[in-house]
């Protein structure tokens, strides 16, 4: 896979990151239910085998149990991939979370992902949400002295809309932006990635495949057999009507991949990946072949045509 430069940083990065918010498993507000640890450690290993050079991750995914397994994968690892996380949300001794970006509580954070992930420097630091707002400011001097004191190497946010960006830009540069974009979730293309592409942010966008629904693999009765502590019974995505419309967008995904050889859920990652603003996409995988089904994407461009058709069903699934 070629690379891309993130913003003004100077990591090049795959097309396709690895996305380990799946893999922390279940038990917290944001689970996906159960997950094999051993099979979590296969997917980020097959990934990092089959080119993705980035993996990205937070504190709060599986309560610091998915950063814990990013560091056994790469663990004797010879060239490994950059390492990405996040801070801002935390959780109290009843696992109950909460967000803050006061500074001593991002420090302690950043102190314990160094820990878990077993590295000297976190690559690339995020700010989770921007929440509570009125502490943006603080928070954000204490993730730009992170980075002058080296425990970090690149500063970024998560969540954030154009206004919260110029707020932090006035104390430290922001190297990238982390949003969510998919053709069902398409709105930062109005102003955010327009304003990212003009400012040299990078972008590397998650849930281009809205949380596993354009995968290819959802069914409606795959729905109904989500884990009680999966988080996207409560999507309205996975809920009527939008449940049926979203599974017709994914049989004509499936009908332009298939000449190519790609997955329905190839087509919906390279739909974000053709954005100009658009450095890379965070692609989630719970096991080795999870992550042999969407590599595809890192190559595969749609055309004109292809992306014509795409939008106009969107459209129409709009009125």
């Amino acid at each position: 896979m070629q690379t891309r430069q993130l913003g003004n940083t100077d990591m090049h990065l795959t097309p396709l990151g690895f996305g380990s918010w799946a893999i922390g498993g279940g038990g917290w507000a944001y689970g996906w239910g159960s997950q094999d640890d051993a099979d979590a450690i296969n997917a980020i290993q097959r990934a990092v085998e089959l080119g993705i050079n980035w993996i990205d991750t937070a504190a709060v995914y599986g309560l610091g149990h998915s950063e814990e397994l990013v560091a056994r994968a790469l663990e004797g690892m010879g060239n490994k991939p950059y390492v990405f996380t996040k801070c801002s949300l935390v959780w109290d001794e009843h696992r109950r979370m909460s967000s803050s970006l006061k500074a001593d509580s991002i420090r302690r954070e950043c102190e314990q992902s160094l820990k878990r992930l077993k590295v000297d420097a976190i690559d690339l630091y995020q700010i989770h949400w921007p929440n509570p707002e009125p502490d943006l400011e603080e928070g954000w001097k204490t993730m730009a002295a992170l980075r002058e004191e080296g425990l970090v190497r690149h500063i970024g946010v998560s969540n954030f809309n154009v206004e919260q960006m110029l707020r932090v830009m006035q104390i430290a540069p922001v190297a990238s932006l982390q949003p969510p974009y998919s053709m069902l979730r398409p709105a930062v293309e109005t102003e955010i990635l327009p304003f990212c592409l003009e400012r040299e942010v990078g972008v590397i966008v998650y849930s281009p495949m809205l949380s596993g629904m354009l995968t290819g693999a959802m069914t409606r009765e795959r729905v109904e057999n989500l884990s009680q502590d999966d988080w996207r019974r409560e999507n309205k995505e996975f809920q009527e009507p939008r449940l049926s419309a979203n599974l017709e967008l994914v049989e004509l995904l499936r009908s332009i991949g298939s000449p190519h050889g790609r997955s329905p859920g190839e087509v919906a990652i390279a739909w974000t990946l053709r954005h100009p603003a658009v450095t890379g996409a965070i692609v989630g995988g719970r096991s080795a072949a999870q992550v042999e089904g969407i590599i595809g994407a890192g190559e595969f461009r749609l055309d004109a045509d292809e992306a014509d058709l795409i939008e106009r069903h969107i459209a129409g699934m709009a009125q």
